[in-house]
């Protein structure tokens, strides 16, 4: 990881990795909870979301080598069973991947053709925000972790507009107070309700 970029594009495969660490030691109990219970993403019991996940961990490496991303379903299914051990393959060879990463190299991810290191700042959004939907819906936010979604949310203030979201994947922004806990305040601009439960 020793290329230099600009201050606008900045290395965030470590905080890439540490999105992982953190949907990791979620998805792991959520396995074991009802795969059929409703999760705060309108679309997605509780198996589908993580079919989301193993689907995001699989195309961030499939678009950092240069692929495309349609190359895997929005969600993907595989026998409950399995679901772990394919959630470790995927997450070990994204892992593999990242070290060789050309960060400026253009590639395309669902929201464009964008520089590596912009599309990993995209990845990791989306990966801390579901981190979020996954704990909600398992009643563990004890295992999010708080400095992660920081460096998230000031990001997606930048990136993600107020309004104007008519075609964009994200509902209107719920107001949060400024104090609020930060996962609360991310998720709120991301377009969920903080006070969401199963």
């Amino acid at each position: 990881m020793s290329e230099t970029l600009s201050p606008a594009l900045p290395d965030l495969r470590p905080a890439l990795e540490h999105a992982l660490d953190v949907v990791d030691s979620l998805v792991r109990p959520a396995a074991e909870s009802d795969l059929d219970g409703r999760t705060p993403c309108d679309d997605f019991a509780l198996r589908d979301l993580l079919g989301h996940l193993l689907t995001v961990a699989n195309r961030v490496r499939i678009v950092l080598d240069g692929g495309h991303f349609g190359e895997v379903p929005h969600v993907t299914v595989v026998p409950d069973a399995e679901r772990l051990e394919a959630w470790s393959r995927a997450v070990e060879s994204l892992r593999d991947t990242l070290p060789g990463v050309d960060l400026a190299r253009p590639v395309t991810a669902p929201f464009g053709t964008v520089p590596a290191a912009a599309a990993i700042a995209s990845y990791v959004g989306e990966l801390t925000t579901h981190a979020w939907d996954v704990a909600v819906t398992i009643d563990r936010r004890d295992l999010l972790d708080p400095d992660l979604a920081a460096p998230v949310l000031a990001t997606v203030h930048q990136r993600i507009p107020a309004e104007g979201r008519e075609e964009l994947p994200f509902g209107p922004v719920v107001n949060v107070p400024d104090d609020a806990p930060v996962y609360d305040r991310l998720v709120g601009w991301m377009g969920r309700d903080p006070a969401w439960t199963a």
